[in-house]
C-alpha cells in the first residue's frame, strides 16, 4: 500500500512540473535575454581574444546570469523544461565546474533530483575527488553546462563520468556556437545535446533589433566557419 501510495504521489509530483514547464523553449527569447544584460558581447569590428587564442567577434559570459534574479529564474526554469522534456528518465543531474555548476543545482532542485558536480581534473589533495557529491552506479546522468564551443571540455566530464559507472543520457547547455566539430564530437562520443539557445538565433535576435548591421551580419557568420584561423573583420 505505501508504494502504490509513494507511486501516486511522485506521479503527480512531475506532472504538476510538467504542466509548470510545458512551454517549449524559445531561442530567441533566451538569446534576446542575454544580450540584455550583456551575458554576451558582439563586437564584429574589434575582435576579442579567447584563452586559446582565437579572434572571435562575440564573448559569451553566462555567469552575468546569475546576478539577475528574474533571468535566472527563467534561464533555470528553460533548463528544467528541457530536462523534462528531453531526458525524462533522468536519475541524476551533474554540472561541469565550474560555471555548469550553479545552473546543475538549481535545475537540480526544482526538478527534485539527486546533483553531482564534475571537475576538470581529480583534486590533488583531500580524497582526491573529481567527481563530488553521492552516486550509484549506472543512474542514468544528464550533463548541465553553461556554454559549449568545441565540446572538447564538456566531453572530458562525459569521461569521467563513464569512468565512474554512470550512464550520461545527455548534455544540456544555455549556449552554443554551433561548431561543427562540437556536432561531431558529441555524435562521436554518443551523447545527445540541447541548448536553450545558439549562434544563429542570436544573430537573428540581434539583426532585429539593430544590435548589428546586415553587414556585419556575414562577419559573424563567416567567423563561425573557420573560427580558429578567423584574423578579424
Amino acid at each position: 500500500m505505501i508504494d502504490s501510495e509513494d507511486s501516486v504521489i511522485q506521479s503527480f509530483s512531475y506532472s504538476v512540473i510538467h504542466n509548470y514547464l510545458r512551454t517549449m523553449t524559445n531561442e530567441k527569447v533566451v538569446a534576446e535575454k542575454l544580450l540584455q544584460i550583456n551575458a554576451i558581447k558582439l563586437s564584429p569590428t574589434a575582435p576579442f581574444t579567447w584563452a586559446s587564442g582565437w579572434k572571435s567577434p562575440i564573448y559569451c559570459d553566462n555567469r552575468k546570469t546569475l546576478s539577475f534574479p528574474f533571468i535566472r529564474d527563467y534561464v533555470k526554469s528553460e533548463l528544467c523544461n528541457v530536462i523534462f522534456e528531453q531526458f525524462q528518465d533522468a536519475d541524476l543531474l551533474a554540472g561541469v565546474a565550474t560555471a555548469g555548476i550553479p545552473w546543475g543545482a538549481m535545475a537540480a532542485d526544482q526538478l527534485k533530483l539527486p546533483y553531482i558536480y564534475v571537475r576538470p581534473k581529480p583534486k590533488e589533495h583531500g580524497l582526491g575527488n573529481q567527481i563530488e557529491g553521492h552516486f550509484e552506479k549506472g543512474q542514468k546522468t544528464v550533463v548541465i553546462e553553461d556554454l559549449v564551443s568545441t565540446g572538447k571540455s564538456s566531453l572530458q566530464a562525459v569521461d569521467a563520468l563513464r569512468a565512474a559507472g554512470l550512464e550520461v543520457i545527455g548534455m544540456v547547455s544555455i549556449f552554443t556556437y554551433g561548431f561543427v566539430v562540437a556536432e561531431k564530437a558529441f555524435a562521436d562520443a554518443g551523447v545527445p545535446y540541447k541548448s536553450l539557445t545558439n549562434y544563429n538565433s542570436l544573430i537573428e535576435i540581434a539583426i532585429e533589433k539593430n544590435i548589428v548591421t546586415a553587414d556585419q551580419q556575414s562577419i559573424l557568420l563567416n567567423w563561425r566557419e573557420d573560427p580558429a584561423n578567423w584574423t578579424g573583420a
